[in-house]
């Protein structure tokens, strides 16, 4: 007796091209392959949990709209978090004015409480970062983007890139060592 092998996965392809003709399901399984980097991408861009969850929504709702204009050229991810990047850019934007911390009233075990602490010195100190090498260096560290992509995004050389993730990792030190004086 013959048993039925099991189905073999959706390649990105396949699933891009099932959404672009209407399929949740299969926008869905690209979006969740995506969505913890696409959550990081707002939050360190924007500064604050709200606007993040905004520009998460608004990160979403864009991706489904366009998914029929994205052509393969590069991958998903990289066209998903160029989209977060955008959206993520435009509540910052929108909000320059308007401070909110991110917090987290959960109870957290004691031996998190270190690394909570890093993190949120690291998020204050990415605020302190101007704004395109701040999304220069999310894009490089969290997206994993190269600097042709970075540059493509940014409408700018590589070199200027290459410039920007430098001046953006001192000014994230500066920032850091003067907050934990």
């Amino acid at each position: 007796m013959d048993v039925p092998s099991p189905p073999c996965a959706a390649t990105e392809q396949e699933l891009v091209a099932a959404a672009s003709r209407g399929d949740h399901a299969a926008f869905e399984t690209l979006i969740t392959e995506h969505k913890t980097l696409v959550w990081a991408v707002c939050l360190r861009v924007t500064g604050n949990q709200h606007d993040a969850e905004d520009a998460l929504q608004e990160t979403l709702l864009a991706a489904w709209r366009g998914i029929g204009s994205f052509r393969g050229r590069s991958r998903f991810g990289t066209w998903l978090y160029r989209i977060a990047s955008n959206a993520a850019l435009h509540q910052a934007r929108r909000r320059r004015d308007v401070p909110t911390d991110i917090q987290d009233h959960r109870v957290v075990a004691a031996e998190f409480t270190q690394s909570l602490g890093d993190a949120d010195l690291v998020q204050r100190a990415l605020r302190q970062v101007p704004e395109d090498f701040r999304v220069a260096l999310v894009l490089f560290e969290l997206c994993d983007f190269t600097y042709a992509e970075i540059a493509d995004h940014q409408g700018v050389g590589v070199q200027t890139v290459k410039s920007r993730l430098s001046r953006a990792r001192q000014a994230l030190t500066v920032a850091i060592h003067a907050m934990s004086d």
